[in-house]
């Protein structure tokens, strides 16, 4: 038999008789039962002094193959597996450390560890008594160590997660002999979301500590966190509920609203919602905890529609963004069917490449999305459709939308041509085509022009404002006669083209002033979009520098950037002048260039931070002086200390957590803090 890890000689340890149903707890008997349990399989007589809970948990022990003489946990997570589940577990961890310190105040001197653990019985963390905690090294129960049935057979935490009930296990109950020193008491806790349990609280020492208000105060301790996770749940899901009405302009009154955590669950819904569900998703309840999303430790899959159930991929969603994170989504049940009879006759591979061309526009404000929603309906015409917009908007990936939605077969063909990088004597013949030797330089075969290839498909012509005047009569004709002429050669050939046209110049003052022909601005012109720059994007720049951070990430086999919250703050009040490029060109630099993978303001290129800077000042050239540049120091400060305190007030005072979502380090943190409160 083990001898005990410790002298409990000093220690005040309460004094307790186990007794269950009248039952004194009797170690001999116990034991003795327990070698019979090991011999023969069974107690051997029925009056035996174990427990039913126990007997059964012995059972579970033996199917599982484990070690009945071993000493503890021979299973620990390494320092990069117990980092990812501290990470996954980083709510719960959060939640427990305010129990952890009144726990330890109740038990005072008692030689007792407080212990945490996840949904499998790993341990996250532990408290209480220092030399138990030393004690328990001897039988790995320790931080990183697996405690579950299978592992190390009856215990306090292993059996609690089975049962789901709270469990004490006393001494020589215990199914591993190197662990009968010890008593432990472990209490489920449970998820304020759907009552599954997320991991235990345990209470473990020497079998002397052992009193029967040790079950209940875990039982209290594990409420304490669940009512922890709660507030917390509470104050993310008002949060998500903020960030929601922002994009409820636009929306019709009867239209259901579903808003889903970043673990896709389901925190909220309208009671419209519930009318729609019905008619639409049959497959499983609309219920609160209901997860509709697939999620990774927290973090939701860009392709938000992608991961939605079958039946409701065609319902509108977006992604909801909280202090410049993806922290939800919100899934509307639109009153009226977006989805059309063009759509819904589609191929199965011209609806996947619908969809992938809409994931390729990123963005949730309502200015991009009612864009997205126009030019997706205006593709199931057949008429000319102008997209108009500032450089680096994203012109192409509309035109490319255009080709997908107006797609059957998802074969048809998407031709590009950039008119403003095509010398003005090869343009005619890009386009056109030409017949054997129509000019110099011409092949002897001839070719097919750029309408040619696009039969049956789409054209995308960029920069059309660069096209030469000479030539735009030619176009014209092709338009109007839906046939097209190699030049040198006067057989018509018939051609079915869809025509998109896209430029960054205004078309209507060039027909104004003579450059472009009013006849073919009013042909390509039917149908007119102005792709809106990102500044008039609310909320846009948070999603695309998640997107394009976790993409170049991957590109360059790098972790994804934090970003401090005055860094946030910039980039948001940054006018972007080059739009998504120029921030997808900004956000590339900074994976490839930051060497601590935090993005501080200093970091970013210094034309930049006084750029977005400007916008804050808001001063007029005769206010520049001596003390402009202290001005905006301050105005600086003045930023980061907001953005510290609104974390700090959103993580409930938590500063490992406020740290955790700054990006910055626990020092670092109180540092500013006392900084910033010393000037006040």
């Amino acid at each position: 038999m083990a001898k005990p890890p410790f002298s409990l000689e000093g220690y005040k340890v309460p004094g307790a008789t186990d007794t269950e149903q009248g039952r004194p707890y009797d170690e001999r008997e116990t034991n003795r039962a327990w070698e019979n349990f090991l011999t023969f399989g069974d107690l051997r007589r029925e009056n035996a002094p174990v427990r039913g809970v126990i007997e059964e948990s012995w059972q579970r022990s033996v199917q599982s193959g484990v070690n009945a003489h071993c000493k503890g946990s021979n299973l620990v997570a390494s320092p990069d597996d117990l980092y990812e589940l501290r990470l996954k577990n980083d709510d719960l961890l959060g939640s427990s450390a305010e129990t952890f310190r009144r726990v330890a105040e109740v038990l005072g001197d008692a030689a007792t560890m407080v212990v945490i653990t996840d949904r499998n019985g790993v341990v996250l963390d532990v408290g209480g008594d220092q030399r138990t905690i030393d004690a328990g090294h001897d039988i790995r129960l320790e931080v990183g160590a697996a405690w579950g049935e299978t592992v190390t057979g009856t215990n306090g935490i292993g059996t609690a997660l089975i049962t789901g009930k709270p469990v004490h296990v006393h001494a020589a109950e215990h199914f591993s002999e190197g662990i009968k020193a010890w008593t432990c008491v472990g209490s489920p806790i449970r998820s304020p979301i759907d009552g599954s349990i997320i991991g235990i609280v345990d209470f473990s020492g020497p079998q002397a500590i052992f009193h029967r208000h040790n079950v209940a105060l875990a039982v209290v301790a594990a409420n304490h966190i669940e009512l922890a996770l709660s507030e917390k749940i509470r104050i993310e899901r008002m949060q998500l509920l903020e960030a929601s009405i922002s994009r409820m302009p636009g929306m019709n009154s009867a239209d259901g609203v579903v808003i889903l955590d970043r673990f896709g669950r389901v925190v909220h819904h309208n009671d419209m919602a519930s009318v729609r569900w019905r008619r639409i998703a049959q497959s499983q309840d609309l219920s609160i905890g209901t997860q509709l999303l697939p999620s990774s430790d927290g973090f939701l899959a860009r392709e938000l529609a992608n991961g939605l159930p079958e039946e409701l991929r065609e319902q509108r969603i977006e992604p909801l963004v909280v202090d410049g994170v993806v922290k939800g989504a919100m899934l509307v049940l639109a009153s009226r069917p977006r989805v059309n009879l063009a759509v819904s006759q589609m191929s199965p591979t011209a609806h996947a490449a619908l969809m992938s061309a809409k994931d390729a526009i990123v963005g949730c404000s309502e200015a991009l999305l009612q864009t997205v929603e126009k030019v997706e309906r205006a593709a199931l015409g057949r008429t000319a459709i102008l997209l108009e917009g500032e450089t680096g908007v994203g012109k192409e990936l509309f035109a490319r939308l255009v080709h997908a939605a107006s797609q059957k077969t998802g074969k048809e063909p998407f031709v590009a041509l950039n008119c403003g990088a095509v010398s003005k004597e090869l343009l005619g013949g890009e386009l056109f085509g030409h017949a054997p030797g129509a000019f110099t330089g011409a092949t002897r075969e001839g070719r097919p022009g750029r309408f040619e290839f696009a039969n049956g498909g789409v054209l995308s012509l960029d920069e059309i404002g660069e096209m030469p005047l000479d030539l735009q009569p030619y176009l014209l004709r092709v338009l109007e006669e839906r046939a097209v002429y190699r030049l040198g050669d006067s057989k018509p050939r018939p051609v079915d083209v869809r025509l998109v046209a896209s430029t960054n110049r205004n078309l209507k003052q060039e027909v104004a002033e003579g450059r472009f022909r009013k006849d073919l601005y009013f042909r390509i012109g039917v149908v007119k979009f102005i792709i809106p720059p990102l500044r008039e994007r609310l909320g846009d720049v948070e999603v695309l520098i998640d997107h394009f951070n976790r993409q170049f990430a991957a590109t360059y086999s790098t972790e994804p950037l934090r970003f401090e919250a005055a860094t946030m703050e910039l980039l948001r009040r940054y006018s972007w002048p080059g739009n998504v490029r120029e921030l997808r060109n900004l956000i590339e630099n900074l994976v490839l260039m930051t060497l601590t993978g935090i993005v501080t303001p200093r970091d970013l290129p210094e034309d930049f931070r006084e750029a977005a800077a400007q916008p804050l000042q808001a001063r007029s050239p005769a206010e520049d002086g001596p003390g402009s540049r202290g001005d905006e120091i301050a105005r600086f400060d003045e930023m980061e200390r907001r953005a510290i305190e609104r974390a700090v007030a959103n993580a409930g005072g938590n500063i490992a957590a406020a740290a955790e979502k700054l990006g910055l380090s626990r020092a670092t943190l109180y540092r500013k803090l006392h900084q910033y409160r010393s000037r006040s």
